[in-house]
């Protein structure tokens, strides 16, 4: 069930889509470009029913809390995350061939909010290009994010593959504490899993391995924590430290992915 919030500045939502805007056209398209928002809470997510499937509309935009989706294909799942600033497009001129029989479920991670972009948001944004810029360079971060995450599928041993995603997935949604880099996602080990490419009984064993080894563990919050002893405990530069620069586990774990 999602409750809706009308009128809301989408710039004051999101105020780096105005980040290519001259000052004065900043201010206009505060006042201008105007949003409903959906806000939902953990559990299963379904964005069809808010009914954004005609022509014309851009997509949910993405404010807070993290979306899984979750495509199965013979019985084999694979996922993807979704975040603050990910655009969902909910309808496509040439709908995707299905050669292949697959089902598509969304899970809610956490309390989640999207700004609606319907036909009348695009419209609106005729007026000003450089944030439909900003919108297609949402777009394309997706795609690159979605290459890497196939890239780490492709690492040899599960256990390297989760540690090696937990570090990219600390570039969005980590935070340095006291003992490492915490990723703020409660993923299960089935949405491990899914995203690495690995199924039952490996995927339930290999966090286990991790853990023994102290490269990761598993937080009594949920959370996911790469200690400062593991050789790759971040994998981007999202994860920083006190001076707000890459970690220099950061830095190493981007050499070991490029070679």
């Amino acid at each position: 069930m999602f409750e809706i919030q009308t009128a809301q500045s989408l710039l004051r939502l999101d105020p780096d889509l105005g980040q290519l805007l001259s000052p004065a056209h900043y201010a206009e398209a505060e006042r201008v470009l105007r949003v409903s928002v959906a806000s939902s809470r953990p559990g299963s997510w379904q964005p069809d029913r808010l009914r954004m499937d005609r022509a014309g509309n851009i997509g949910l935009l993405v404010l807070g809390g993290a979306i899984l989706r979750e495509v199965r294909l013979l019985d084999v799942p694979s996922a993807e995350l979704f975040g603050p600033g990910d655009i969902i497009r909910t309808w496509q001129a040439e709908p995707t061939p299905e050669t292949l029989a697959a089902t598509i479920d969304w899970h809610a991670l956490d309390q989640v909010s999207a700004a609606i972009l319907d036909e009348s948001t695009a419209l609106a944004l005729r007026r000003y290009p450089e944030v439909m810029s900003v919108v297609l360079d949402r777009l394309h971060a997706r795609s690159e994010r979605l290459a890497i995450t196939q890239a780490i599928s492709q690492l040899t041993g599960v256990d390297t593959r989760i540690e090696a995603l937990l570090g990219h997935l600390s570039q969005r949604w980590g935070r340095v504490g006291p003992d490492g880099v915490i990723v703020g996602l409660k993923l299960s080990h089935r949405m491990l899993g899914a995203l690495v490419g690995a199924r039952r009984p490996t995927i339930s064993t290999a966090p286990a391995a991790l853990a023994a080894d102290g490269r990761v563990l598993r937080r009594a919050d949920g959370f996911w924590l790469l200690p400062t002893t593991s050789p790759l405990e971040t994998l981007g530069s999202g994860a920083t430290g006190d001076a707000g620069r890459p970690t220099a586990a950061a830095e190493k774990l981007q050499r070991v992915l490029a070679a």
